[in-house]
């Protein structure tokens, strides 16, 4: 499971950068850049979780 958490949630940040980069090239409207920022993070705070190493004292 930590395995298939870390590549989604890797992918969710690939993912909103490369739709940062086609909005800053002009391939990708303002609308569909919102809708896949948006998809990206709510898929990289879902999955971050399950994977993440929790500090505790």
């Amino acid at each position: 499971m930590s395995t298939f958490a870390k590549i989604l949630s890797w992918s969710a940040l690939l993912a909103a950068l490369l739709g940062a980069l086609l909005f800053f090239t002009g391939r990708l409207p303002h609308g569909q850049l919102n809708h896949w920022l948006l998809g990206a993070s709510l898929l990289w705070f879902a999955t971050a979780p399950l994977w993440m190493e929790r500090g505790r004292p």
